[in-house]
């Protein structure tokens, strides 16, 4: 027997509002993906790409991969970026592409301000012919029949533009920032009957940047994140060594109704442009009955000299390790 889906039981005849953004534990070495304002902080072209395989062991499990690069524009006095997200989730499947710019503006000897917008799609597919209802009939010889006039028994369809915002501000040892994705809302019509509203989320992240000593340096992070129905808080601390190899801890959740997991994170410069890092989700909610954690990888190049005509910012050295 394939995918059951109890949300398909709930959306049946209305509209589901659900959590669209993407769980990601090593948010602190990829902040484009949520905040189109950071495009260009990294001070030259940045590529990164990340895998996340969520709660391993359930069946239909959560599996994400992004894929931005984003690299300042002097003449424009800003920056540009492209992020794509692909989230799969048993019969689901959730694609979003954007586009985006940042103004960027140096506030006196303190830091940088930058200010981001961008928009683009979301592609949402059910795939009909992986759900199985209990009224339907799967005989191996006949056509698929959920005995359901809602569900269809192929796949689905729909896309919907999105928009974005953000602003982001970088000094030498300090950063936050803060930003909104699905800013309109859009309804994500697959049917007449079945569709999904995608809701506005806002994220707020800080971080800070400690220099231990010559060779040791720690980067406190947190972010939190909120469609003013669910909030959700992530604390992480990083510690590097020579600012080549790096480890750290992070914990998501603020109470017992929102504990999900600790995960414990290690990564090193590969070469002078290329950074690798790995983390594993040890559950800590209600799944880890049935999950055995979650695992994600990350890879970032950064080309790591100026790109084009035009004055660059003053650089700040921030707690980003990409």
């Amino acid at each position: 027997m394939k995918y059951f889906f109890t949300f398909l039981i709930i959306c049946i005849g209305f509209s589901v509002q659900s959590q669209q953004a993407g769980q990601y534990s090593m948010y602190m070495l990829n902040k484009y993906q949520n905040n189109s304002a950071y495009a260009g902080l990294d001070n030259s072209l940045s590529v990164t790409g990340v895998f996340r395989s969520q709660w391993v062991g359930l069946n239909g499990n959560p599996v994400m991969q992004n894929i931005n690069a984003h690299m300042p524009v002097y003449f424009i006095k800003g920056g540009v970026g492209l992020n794509v997200d692909n989230i799969e989730l048993g019969a689901e499947q959730n694609t979003s592409m954007t586009l985006s710019y940042a103004y960027h503006k140096p506030v006196s000897n303190i830091g940088i301000l930058s200010i981001g917008a961008g928009g683009g799609f979301y592609q949402k597919t059910l795939d009909g012919t992986i759900l199985r209802t209990p009224d339907g009939d799967y005989d191996e010889n006949n056509p698929i029949n959920h005995n359901d006039l809602i569900l269809s028994e192929g796949r689905e369809t729909a896309i919907v533009p999105i928009f974005n915002a953000g602003v982001f501000f970088q000094a030498e040892q300090f950063e936050i920032g803060v930003s909104s994705i699905n800013l309109v809302e859009p309804k994500v019509n697959l049917n007449t009957n079945v569709n999904f509203q995608l809701k506005r989320h806002y994220f707020l992240t800080m971080a800070y940047n400690w220099d231990i000593n010559s060779s040791f340096s720690l980067q406190p992070s947190i972010m939190a994140k909120s469609d003013f129905i669910e909030t959700q808080i992530e604390i992480s601390t990083i510690i590097k060594y020579n600012d080549n190899i790096f480890g750290g801890l992070a914990f998501r959740g603020y109470n017992k109704n929102t504990i999900d997991a600790t995960a414990f994170l290690v990564g090193m410069k590969l070469s002078e442009k290329i950074t690798l890092a790995y983390s594993y989700d040890l559950t800590l909610s209600s799944y880890n009955s049935v999950s055995n954690g979650s695992h994600e990888i990350l890879i970032n190049y950064n080309l790591n000299k100026i790109i084009g005509a035009g004055v660059p910012p003053r650089i700040i050295h921030n707690p980003r390790f990409l």
